[in-house]
């Protein structure tokens, strides 16, 4: 893969960011290039807030999330990438009685279309829109926060990425994001949202996504860096309840800084096409989040079919 991916799955947990080409870069594989990939990443935190309260419970503990990513890219055209994900999720705690869940959580396809790339000299300006569709790949219990596999529900995001480079060298990127989610059955026919509602199913609030990236090529055009700030917002919901458990229609919001590498072995004849990742990412503010510390890793290999 050319490029470093975000994938954000946006629950009480943390907020995940792995490597790959995806949703929010401005890179485009040709006509019947694959790209196969393999992450991982696992987020900490031992503190979260309760809706702008930032706390710490005994209850929880350190919690820890470990997301493994198989992920597959295709250039169906030049313009037009398909992208299909499907992530296996791990959760556990060090503190209170609780046991954390593990499984497949939520299939995401998306498709991705590069509308404008322009070279001026040195300078190139490219402008890409994705639409992305995500479900639950297991009837897994999303009323299980902060251990969930995920939010239970089916999600559509359409996104809208811009970027410019100088020189084949430095580059400054800006992605928008539209995330509309649905409802979500839970086990149990009453819960509290800023009122009372007797039905098993809830509301997730829907919300809105920003990211902006600077990023550079180093080592004779082998090892790819960037750096990123990312804002998420749910658009409605509740906060969650003094001493409660979080529940999916909680008012989600996140601001966070991230760090990726990936290094591409473009020199070596039989490891042409493999790569390599790494990233960091801290979240820095949040409400009715945890605020996690997340490392990851991973491998790719692109080719054409």
């Amino acid at each position: 893969m050319k490029k470093a991916l975000l994938l954000q799955v946006f629950c009480i947990g943390m907020v995940t960011t792995v490597v790959g080409q995806t949703y929010t870069d401005a890179t485009m594989m040709k006509k019947n290039e694959i790209c196969i990939a393999m992450m991982y990443e696992q987020g900490t935190w031992d503190q979260y807030w309760e809706g702008t309260n930032l706390i710490t419970n005994e209850n929880i503990g350190t919690f820890t999330r470990s997301t493994y990513m198989p992920m597959i890219a295709y250039g169906i055209t030049d313009k037009l990438n398909v992208l299909l994900s499907t992530p296996y999720v791990s959760t556990k705690s060090d503190g209170g009685q609780l046991a954390g869940v593990k499984g497949f959580q939520d299939v995401n396809v998306a498709l991705k279309y590069e509308a404008i790339k322009k070279d001026f000299g040195k300078h190139r300006v490219s402008a890409l829109a994705a639409v992305q569709f995500g479900t639950p790949m297991t009837n897994y219990l999303s009323d299980y926060m902060p251990y969930s596999l995920g939010l239970g529900t089916q999600e559509l995001t359409g996104r809208v990425v811009g970027q410019y480079e100088f020189n084949k060298m430095i580059f400054v990127r800006a992605t928008a994001a539209y995330v509309w989610r649905g409802q979500t059955e839970v086990e149990r026919p009453f819960y509290y949202n800023n009122g009372s509602y007797y039905t098993t199913y809830m509301d997730v609030p829907s919300a809105i996504n920003y990211q902006a990236v600077v990023g550079g090529w180093a080592l004779k055009h082998n090892l790819r860096l960037e750096a990123s700030y990312t804002t998420l917002n749910c658009l409605d919901g509740d906060d969650i309840r003094r001493w409660n458990m979080p529940q999916p229609t909680n008012k989600m919001e996140v601001t966070q800084a991230g760090f990726s590498a990936q290094y591409f072995f473009k020199s070596i004849e039989p490891l042409k096409g493999l790569s390599l990742m790494a990233s960091f990412n801290q979240v820095l503010d949040g409400r009715n989040m945890g605020k996690a510390t997340a490392i990851g890793g991973g491998i790719a290999y692109q080719f054409t079919f």
